[in-house]
């Protein structure tokens, strides 16, 4: 099963720079507005490794992904990196309220390498889709820096919650940031034996599922792969592609030489893994809520016509702000599957009934999905958009926020269909079926900052 391994970490170092200012949120939720605030934070925030800025004179010899090395070669040369005296697994807590809310919430998990294995050995599932471009750029990142950045975000089960006895700390974080959503994210290094193997002993048993990383998780996968093929760091010419991609380094010792192995494994071997018991408070799963647009010829009326066989309807006051459509959902969701419909001028909750034979493709457990029935019932047959429309974002768009999907109809879009999160049990039941959700199914809140310990492969 799980294999967890310690590991001497890179961290800011405090001396030279402000922690709090030189990590980021994951690259995928970085905008292009949040890009320039932490490029203007402090000449060493992560962006300029995880997300750098394209240059107009970019080529295959100078890129994001050359610069993102420069930039990682210097900084651990000038110690504005440093590695750690001795290996270690990182206790990570997150306090937060959740978006909305104010009762404060604590996540807790540990920081730790783990063994990148295959989906088909079972012992990491995933359960979504990922798509070709993120894993290819992530993978030219790899290639250049030889390192992981941000933590891959593991779920497994442990009622007992004997791993968080293990790393139970009473003193003051060695880390300790507040981000820009007002979530404290505190770490401690955890470095004695006895109570590293107690974690690795305890999660030997486990089954691990990605909640947030697959692109990362499958791109450590295939660099494993061919670096292991190419019985090493592979050589720039086998792994060339169309898009400009930085040369690798050449294997043999270098001045940072086991600054994170764990003697185990080769170092292309592992990932660095954030750890959360699934079974503990403060997992926290937000919906994503559709906005269908740019349909040529859309008609509200005849959408609800076309609902009639397949859902109860019932019209709801246009009076309801988003909290109470999403209240008002909340409850319908008890008794079944259920979402609610914005147009322009009305808004309609909408109980399932009858799907017509419609998800008889699909496994008993995803028909129990609200989102399954949404995309194959309304979003593909109802409205005619197709799976790879769907992947592609071509007619959906995807909002975390109710309100701003209910703003987005009154301005341009034709419909708004706001959901119930998925919860935990359910990605539990699919994922260790070997299936996968429909996309933007799972907002896990809060997200893992990036740079907060760093895994160098060499």
């Amino acid at each position: 099963m799980a294999e967890i391994f310690p590991f001497r970490g890179l961290r800011f170092n405090p001396a030279r720079v402000e922690v709090a200012l030189a990590v980021t949120q994951p690259y995928d939720k970085i905008t292009p507005a949040m890009q320039a605030r932490y490029y203007d934070a402090s000449p060493y925030n992560l962006v300029r490794i995880i997300l750098g800025r394209s240059e107009a004179e970019d080529s295959e010899g100078s890129n994001v992904y050359t610069r993102a090395a420069e930039y990682f070669r210097d900084w651990r040369e000038q110690e504005i990196l440093r590695a750690e005296d001795e290996p270690a697994i990182y206790a990570y807590s997150q306090r937060f309220a959740v978006p909305g809310g104010t009762r404060e919430l604590e996540r807790r998990g540990f920081i730790a390498l783990g063994r990148v294995v295959p989906y088909r050995e079972g012992v990491v599932y995933r359960h979504e889709q990922t798509l070709a471009k993120p894993r290819a750029d992530r993978l030219n990142l790899l290639r250049a820096t030889r390192a992981h950045f941000g933590q891959i975000f593991m779920v497994y089960s442990d009622p007992e919650k004997k791993v968080e006895a293990a790393l139970q700390v009473e003193r003051e974080p060695d880390i300790c940031v507040t981000d820009e959503y007002g979530v404290r994210h505190s770490v401690w290094r955890v470095v004695e034996r006895e109570r590293i193997q107690a974690v690795v002993a305890a999660m030997s048993d486990k089954k691990l599922i990605i909640a947030d990383g697959h692109h990362r998780y499958e791109t450590a996968l295939a660099y494993a792969e061919e670096t292991r093929a190419a019985g090493g760091a592979p050589a720039a010419a086998e792994i060339r592609e169309t898009q400009a991609t930085a040369p690798a380094r050449a294997p043999g010792p270098t001045q940072y030489e086991n600054v994170s192995r764990s003697g185990k494994y080769p170092a292309h071997e592992l990932v660095m893994m954030t750890l959360v018991n699934m079974d503990a408070e403060g997992l926290v799963i937000l919906p994503t809520h559709r906005v269908v647009f740019g349909l040529p010829g859309f008609d509200a009326d005849l959408l609800l016509r076309s609902l009639w066989g397949y859902f109860q309807i019932e019209q709801l006051p246009a009076s309801l702000d988003a909290a109470q459509l999403t209240a008002k959902l909340a409850e319908a969701g008890r008794e079944g599957s259920a979402f609610v419909a914005v147009t322009r001028n009305d808004r309609y909750l909408l109980r399932a009934k009858d799907d017509g034979g419609l998800l008889d493709a699909v496994s008993p457990r995803q028909r129990q999905l609200d989102l399954v029935r949404l995309h194959k019932v309304v979003l593909e047959h109802v409205l005619g958009l197709s799976e790879d429309d769907i992947r592609q974002q071509r007619h959906v768009s995807y909002y975390r926020d109710a309100g701003e999907a209910i703003a987005r109809v009154r301005q341009d879009a034709n419909v708004a269909f706001l959901v119930n999160p998925v919860t935990i049990e359910q990605v539990r039941e699919v994922a260790l079926a070997g299936e996968v959700l429909p996309q933007k199914s799972t907002d896990f809140y809060p997200k893992m900052l990036s740079g907060l310990t760093i895994y160098a492969l060499d």
